[in-house]
């Protein structure tokens, strides 16, 4: 199974990033090592001096498809879940500054937190869902995935053109503005539609 997620696909976030509008979807690859499912404790590394969260809607892809059309994308999600891309942000400004691969800041271990899932047929409208981050009981982060500069069926579009999507994909569809740093002891807590699927501690 791949890890996909999509980079700069809110505007207020690409505004506190101080980074440019995208004209296409903008997509990196997580490995599979980077999973922390189960609300399991997130151990801070040592190697970054600035890990941040960033909350996302994480759809999961159903079945084998290959340059899927927009209008027949919605036949491939199966279900819909919340995920926290947590990124080492000074590493990946340091590999920003001089043009090099920054995969160092997206895929160690841990960096991929994903809740349980929520079936497709009980979702009302895919493309309007609402989401939030408390972090220490403060409210962080607020989405709704209305919001996206590209919506999941264009980005299922738009990314099969380039790699195959598998039944168990997940593609984590970018962060709202609010994007902070992570310390020892914070207590994380992610609600979708009022249904709470994240609650986890960094240690």
């Amino acid at each position: 199974m791949k890890i996909i997620c999509i980079g700069l696909n809110y505007k207020q976030h690409i505004l506190e990033l101080h980074s440019e509008y995208p004209e296409k979807p903008v997509f990196f690859l997580k490995p599979d090592s980077c999973l922390l499912k189960n609300n399991k404790n997130f151990w801070l590394p040592n190697f970054s001096q600035d890990i941040q969260y960033e909350i996302e809607i994480v759809y999961k892809i159903g079945k084998l498809g290959k340059c899927i059309q927009k209008k027949f994308a919605y036949r491939y999600i199966e279900s819909v879940g919340l995920g926290i891309d947590i990124t080492a942000r000074d590493l990946q400004n340091q590999c920003k500054e001089k043009r090099l691969p920054w995969e160092i800041s997206k895929c160690f271990d841990g960096s991929a937190v994903v809740s349980n899932f929520i079936p497709i047929d009980e979702i009302a409208d895919v493309n309007n869902l609402n989401f939030f981050l408390n972090v220490n009981d403060i409210r962080v982060q607020t989405g709704n995935s209305y919001d996206m500069i590209f919506n999941i069926f264009e980005i299922i579009e738009y990314v099969s053109q380039f790699m195959t999507l598998k039944t168990g994909d997940l593609i984590f569809t970018g962060t709202p503005r609010g994007v902070g740093k992570l310390a020892i002891g914070d207590k994380l807590i992610a609600q979708f539609e009022n249904i709470e699927l994240i609650n986890m501690k960094v240690l």
